[in-house]
């Protein structure tokens, strides 16, 4: 529950009573995070500094970027080198836009960096500005971020006083309070002060984006470790990985996990080596049964492939993918497609009814999901009218969790 801007954790009647009484509206800030100067006796900004002293550092930091294997850690994964590459060769001016709305449901990585070292993120958006040629970054933070959108201001006011070099200009927007803002040409309407609606492409945010500029469009994770890649050196970030993948994930682990929250492991890591590894098990009594691993949109994989790698392009031929890398774990107490039922709810719910196949197809999964025996062949052509149909991504994927739930889990929506 939420009174004003406080969120009351656990919350029941007489909490929220109690909150409401005492007149706790103020959402809780936390105040142990690195500050300015903190983080430049860390070596903080120096990264960004030769950038703005010597412009020939910013193609050897596009090459360094390439060479790591960064991707976009918002779901996408388009190589970030790559993007800045594209986008340095575009017509001045440009901009830049941040996605830390962070909609996407079991995630909350971005919160957890930004609430310890938001310094490290802003280096990183200095950075990108510089090498690409940027004047003016939009920071989109999520309306229910507010002690996160308190500690980004006080930082970058620490920046403005404290910074011996010239700033491109740093504005922080608040989100829209919906998970549809989440998508980048969305979230562009948004910030541009309109309805949060997505838009038709081509052509792309890196050619008509933000005002109609050349736009840069990154999550805040994939700049959040800029400087450290090019500190330590591509080959750091890129060894990282299993199986033959690249880098680090936060993964944002939430349900039957006896550690659930932001575990940093390496990409390619399985579902099995991640609980085992990182969350200390399941919990006692529980045995896995099924996961989402990549938020909602991810679709839904059983206990049986809780071996396979965890990263881009691995979970493609099982019908999901990892996107932001909010992995909900399932055990053997939860039902699968009560699972599935609470996300299309929340796709229906969250739909900005701009498109037909999303507006109306989700309201019709929600009702044949209810039935105690699912109409298979007409969820099958409904899921392909809304994937082929869609405008963007949230109609597109909203059919993920009904066609795993229909070819992982069919003992639980046929007849016994």
């Amino acid at each position: 529950a939420v009174v004003g801007q406080n969120a009351i954790g656990h919350a029941d009647a007489p909490k929220v009573s109690a909150a409401v009484d005492k007149g706790e509206r103020s959402a809780e800030v936390p105040i142990d995070w690195v500050r300015y100067e903190a983080y430049c006796a860390d070596g903080g900004y120096t990264l960004a500094g030769q950038c703005v002293d010597d412009p020939a550092v910013g193609d050897s930091i596009i090459e360094t970027l390439e060479s790591s294997g960064l991707r976009g850690l918002g779901g996408a994964g388009f190589p970030a080198g790559r993007k800045w590459r594209i986008l340095k060769e575009q017509p001045a001016p440009r901009l830049m836009a941040v996605n830390i709305d962070e909609g996407e449901v079991g995630t909350f990585k971005d919160r957890y960096y930004l609430e310890r070292d938001p310094h490290r993120f802003l280096e990183g958006v200095l950075i990108a500005a510089q090498v690409v040629g940027i004047d003016s970054c939009y920071l989109y933070v999520r309306d229910e971020y507010p002690g996160v959108i308190e500690i980004l201001n006080a930082a970058i006011e620490e920046l403005r006083e404290a910074y011996p070099k010239p700033l491109p200009e740093l504005i922080v927007r608040r989100g829209a309070g919906a998970y549809i803002c989440g998508e980048e040409s969305a979230m562009i309407e948004s910030i541009e002060g309109k309805r949060g609606l997505p838009r038709l492409r081509p052509p792309y945010v890196a050619e008509v984006g933000l005002f109609g500029r050349p736009t840069l469009e990154h999550n805040c994770e994939t700049l959040y470790w800029v400087r450290d890649i090019v500190d330590n050196g591509a080959d750091w970030f890129a060894n990282q990985g299993r199986r033959g993948r690249k880098g680090l994930r936060s993964f944002s682990v939430s349900g039957r996990v006896k550690q659930p929250g932001v575990h940093l492991a390496p990409a390619g890591i399985s579902l099995r080596e991640l609980i085992d590894e990182y969350c200390g098990g399941m919990l006692e009594g529980h045995s896995l049964y099924a996961y989402f691993p990549g938020g909602a949109s991810g679709g839904i994989l059983p206990a049986t492939l809780a071996d396979e790698p965890l990263d881009f392009d691995t979970l493609q031929p099982h019908g999901c993918f990892i996107g932001s890398a909010a992995v909900m774990v399932l055990s053997d107490q939860d039902k699968v497609r009560d699972a599935a039922l609470n996300t299309l709810k929340f796709f229906a719910h969250e739909s900005c009814g701009q498109c037909t196949p999303c507006r109306v197809g989700c309201d019709r999964a929600t009702e044949l999901m209810q039935d105690a025996v699912w109409d298979q062949t007409l969820l099958e052509e409904l899921a392909t009218v809304m994937e082929d149909a869609s405008i963007c991504g949230l109609g597109q994927a909203a059919p993920n969790p009904i066609r795993c739930t229909i070819k992982y889990f069919p003992h639980e929506v046929e007849n016994q």
